[in-house]
């Protein structure tokens, strides 16, 4: 069985963007954005995903990636 695995480092690194400038745009703590970055989550929100897409200027799958 696959997985997902969250891309948010690359896709902030592509942007220049560090975890405080997301945090306080997203509105998410550093703590939680970090964890998502690490893949140490199961579970996000799409509110969150949508506020995190809006950041970044980008699309989920820029972000999601499915890994066999």
């Amino acid at each position: 069985m696959g997985r997902i695995i969250l891309r948010l480092d690359r896709v902030m690194a592509d942007r220049k963007m560090s975890l405080n400038d997301l945090s306080e745009k997203v509105g998410v703590s550093n703590v939680n954005l970090s964890k998502m970055k690490n893949g140490h989550i199961s579970a996000i929100r799409f509110s969150t995903l949508e506020a995190i897409c809006e950041a970044l200027d980008c699309q989920p799958g820029d972000i999601l990636e499915y890994e066999r």
